[in-house]
Order: structure tokens, then C-alpha cells, then sequence
């Protein structure tokens, strides 16, 4: 059986997949898992999901039967509820949302009280008492727990963002598309008590309109604004704003690496970058590397996920670090992927350095880096394949040093990734076709 946890908590289609049972399920553990075998406090945050109602009421029973209180932080991104158990003292964090996918589906993922994803170690105990279908002892009378709201709990993460920055962002115009998700609570409003001009879109919600056609996987709506007024700045968000992506002031796209690359250069020439260190994952681009190569300033890479990024950040000392996809990490403010800190870091940088960010961004050249994902019956089975490995070799011996492949399996979704970093995009567009076609014969 496929592992239930994924690289990012527990995913799927909501009320199939992700049962109102399995989030009930989750919520109880929880509760004795993160909160002292049923006797803590677990802040539960949610998107703007329709499914987000329903998931929440079962994880909230969930840690409740558990003998925990559930502090209910409402909508709020998903860095939020990372930031409120450590502010409220709480003894962990579930964040109900499926980030960047489609409105359908939803997930579930733990913080603990320092506002930490679990170590896979953790999540493997979950899952083994999940699969057991073993029920817990649950408590009755005074010892059930309860649910309160956390009224304040918007403002307290707004008020923490904006005390990372150390100064205004007057006399910058920034363009936001919050992505009809938990975003449009707080992004607008930080960039606007900092002292920026903003204009935002898909701020609204309905439920089923998250992600659709806007936010960071349609990074092209944000462009298309900023073209169309005289901005410094466009920001896009995901979902649960985790993450973030831009545009310079012409729309020019910027991935998480060129954002990484642009504040790693900064922070180096400031001394606030440890080591002169950065983490990222395999899936950087080589011209991330080699840009802050040229000023010493080393990159360790790590598997996908921002959880492995913040897990060596911890173990080497790195503060800064994060992943092409746009979850970034400041560790000096926040404990996991945070769109909201992030935007407002790149935004203080642009305006420390009185240069436009398509100036700024021109310390990184970007490798043509091709991705095609394949849709497969079961992602697990890449590990066992044979004939795709083969297939890698064969690609890899064709580029030599001038490019790389990666073939790796979502940890999300039923689909297997393949990307390749040519010098020449042509050629990489071909390696890509070639491996996707042995993907799909092997295992769609």
C-alpha cells in the first residue's frame, strides 16, 4: 500500500479519498500525538476549500475526543497556524488545505508546538495507528475536550509579518493575486500597513474557485496586471499562501530560485546570511547554483519538499533556504514555506536597493529546464521500474556535464515528474518526450 502521508501531509479528492472518518481519524491523533496523549491545546486552520467546512468539523471532533481543546483559527494560510502554536503556547498545528491543487481536493498536515512539520518518523506512527484501525481509550465527562475560536488569530500572524520587515515599503506599487485563497486575508493588508500602494485581485471566494485560472500555478494573471499599470512589484500566492511567486516590473516571471538567488545575494552583501549558505533541493536549477557560486555563496540541496530544506537548514545552521516552486524560508522569521514573509522580504530588498527587481533578478541565469508530469496508475511503482531507470541513464550519458534529469514521483498526486536542464531548450524539450512516453508505457 502507497505511503498515506506524502511530502506534504495527508492528500486527496475530499469526501472520497479524504474522508470526513480519515479527518476525524487525524484530528484524534492529533490530539494525542501532539498533545500529550489528549490533554493539549491543537490550533486548526483551514483554506477557503468548500470541503474546508466539513474536513474541519471531523478534525475538530477528532482532537476533542481525543481529551485536547482545538483552538479554531478559522481561514488563515497555512504559515498562520505554523506561527499561532508557537504564539498561543499550543502543542501543535493541523492546517486543513491542499495548497496548490485544484478546489477538489483537500489534505490535512501537522505542525508541532514549535510550528515544525513532523519528521517522517512521526507521521509513520500516525499511520500505523490509522491503518490498524485501533481505537484509543477516549475520555468522557470533564476529561472530552473542547473547541474555542481564535478571534484575533488574522491579526496576530498580519502584526508578525509585518514586524519581519526592519523598515516601510513607501513609494512601491505592488500588484497581488491572491488566488480566491486564504491569502486575500492577509497579504493586502501587510503590504498596505507597510506603506506600499496595492491593487489586488481574486480576493473573493466561493468555495470551488481556489487556484482556478489565477495564483501562482497561473502565474500569467499577476503579469498581465502589472503590464497593463506602472508596478515595481507582482506577487502571486497558492492556496494557503505557503508559498509565492512574482513578476518584475515589465511581468517578467520570477521562480522560487531567481526570488532565493535575489535575497541570497542581498543578505550576503549585508553579512545576515550564516555561512554564506543556502539550502535548496534537487529540482534548483543549475543556474541557481552557479549564479551564487559567483558570490561565494554555497548551495546544499536536499529531496524536494520544504520539510527536508527546513530539516538541514536545523542541522547545519543555514537560515535561509526553500524550493523552485516558491516556499521559501526565512528562518530567522518563520519555521516553514512563507508566501506572506517572503513577498514582504523580496519587496524590502527592491526597496533597499533603489533598482528595479528585472535589475536585480539579472544575477541569475536561467537554464532552460523543461517538466512534464506524467499521470500514472501508482507513483510508487517508479522505484521498481526498470525500463525507466535505464531510459535516465541513457539520457544522462547524452548530456554529460552540460544538463541533468530528475524523474521522481509526486508527493501528492498520481504522477510521476520528469524534468530535464539542458544548455540548448531544444534538446531538453526531446530528452523530456522521450522519458515521458517510457513513464506512460511503464506505468500509466
Amino acid at each position: 500500500m502507497a505511503r498515506l502521508f506524502g511530502t506534504d501531509g495527508v492528500r486527496g479528492i475530499a469526501n472520497a479519498d479524504l474522508s470526513p472518518e480519515l479527518a476525524f481519524k487525524l484530528g484524534e491523533a492529533a490530539g494525542h500525538f501532539l498533545g500529550n496523549r489528549g490533554k493539549g491545546r491543537i490550533v486548526v486552520g483551514m483554506d477557503t476549500r468548500l470541503s474546508g467546512d466539513m474536513l474541519e468539523a471531523a478534525v475538530v471532533a477528532g482532537v476533542c475526543s481525543s481529551g485536547a481543546d482545538a483552538l479554531r483559527a478559522g481561514i488563515v494560510p497555512t504559515p498562520a497556524v505554523a506561527f499561532l502554536a508557537r504564539d498561543l503556547e499550543a502543542d501543535g498545528g493541523v492546517v486543513i488545505s491542499a495548497s496548490h491543487n485544484p478546489a477538489e481536493y483537500n489534505g490535512i498536515k501537522f505542525f508541532d508546538r514549535g510550528g515544525f512539520k513532523l519528521p517522517d518518523e512521526i507521521e509513520d506512527e500516525i499511520e500505523e495507528y490509522l491503518v490498524s484501525e485501533r481505537d484509543w481509550s477516549r475520555p468522557t465527562g470533564a476529561r472530552v475536550g473542547r473547541a474555542t475560536v481564535v478571534a484575533d488569530a488574522v491579526e496576530r500572524y498580519i502584526a508578525h509579518a509585518v514586524a519581519t520587515v526592519g523598515g516601510d515599503l513607501s513609494g512601491l506599487r505592488v500588484a497581488l493575486d491572491c488566488g480566491h485563497g486564504a491569502s486575500a486575508l492577509t497579504t493586502p493588508s501587510a503590504f498596505e500597513r507597510l506603506g506600499a500602494e496595492v491593487t489586488s485581485i481574486n480576493c473573493d471566494w466561493s468555495g470551488t474557485d481556489i487556484n482556478a485560472g489565477c495564483g501562482s500555478t497561473h502565474l500569467e494573471v499577476v503579469a498581465e496586471l502589472v503590464r497593463s499599470g506602472s508596478f515595481d512589484l507582482g506577487i502571486s500566492h497558492d492556496g494557503d499562501a505557503d508559498r509565492v511567486l512574482a513578476v518584475d516590473e515589465n511581468g517578467a516571471e520570477l521562480d522560487g530560485d531567481q526570488i532565493m538567488a535575489v535575497c541570497a545575494v542581498d543578505m550576503a552583501g549585508r553579512g545576515s546570511l550564516p555561512g554564506n549558505t543556502v539550502v535548496s533541493t534537487v529540482m534548483s536549477n543549475l543556474g541557481f547554483e552557479r549564479a551564487l557560486s559567483e558570490h561565494g555563496i554555497t548551495v546544499v540541496k536536499t529531496r524536494v519538499g520544504d520539510r527536508y530544506v527546513l530539516d538541514q537548514m536545523r542541522s547545519s545552521g543555514a537560515t535561509f533556504g526553500g524550493e523552485q516552486s516558491g516556499h521559501v524560508i526565512f528562518l530567522d522569521h518563520a519555521t516553514t514555506g512563507d508566501g506572506l514573509v517572503t513577498a514582504l522580504q523580496l519587496a524590502y530588498t527592491i526597496k533597499r536597493a533603489g533598482r528595479p527587481l528585472s535589475e536585480l533578478a539579472r544575477v541569475m541565469k536561467r537554464y532552460p529546464q523543461v517538466l512534464e508530469n506524467v499521470r500514472v496508475a501508482d507513483r510508487g511503482m517508479l522505484s521498481g521500474s526498470a525500463a525507466v531507470a535505464d531510459a535516465v541513464l541513457a539520457a544522462e550519458s547524452e548530456l554529460g556535464e552540460t544538463g541533468r534529469v530528475l524523474v521522481r514521483s509526486s508527493g501528492t498526486e498520481p504522477l510521476v515528474r520528469v524534468m530535464v536542464e539542458a544548455a540548448d531548450e531544444a534538446q531538453a524539450r526531446a530528452i523530456v518526450a522521450r522519458l515521458a512516453e517510457v513513464v506512460t508505457r511503464e506505468l500509466g
